[in-house]
């Protein structure tokens, strides 16, 4: 996935399917990291964590979303902040666009491929 420095499109970036309901963009610079998402209805993130900060901004569609122990349905216009290193899953009872900031760059996704706790739609 791409490292920038300088102007790119949108439109240019390599698309990475990652299962059967989720594709994914990604971006990074040396501090941070963007993900565009695209998942069909039916997808789940299963519970997880990392070391990253995440910034979440839901485009379209709906996601019910728990960070640690608090749960919110997530809708267009929405935002969260999950601190690095706290759980959190999400899932996709429709079709859902939702951008992710990361920092640090996760260098996993850098590399590309599933993430294991997307394994499955």
């Amino acid at each position: 996935m791409p490292v920038l420095s300088g102007f790119a499109a949108l439109a240019s970036l390599p698309e990475e399917r990652i299962n059967d309901k989720i594709v994914r963009k990604v971006l990074a610079g040396d501090q941070g990291m963007i993900v565009w998402w695209s998942i069909k209805a039916g997808g789940h993130a299963a519970a997880h964590r990392h070391p990253h900060e995440q910034i979440v901004w839901m485009l379209k569609g709906r996601m019910d979303f728990r960070i640690g122990d608090e749960k919110h349905s997530m809708v267009a216009g929405d935002v969260a902040v999950i601190p690095g290193g706290v759980e959190h899953e999400g899932f996709f009872p429709e079709d859902t666009e939702v951008v992710d900031v990361f920092a640090p760059p996760r260098q996993d996704f850098i590399d590309g491929g599933p993430p294991p706790y997307m394994q499955k739609g």
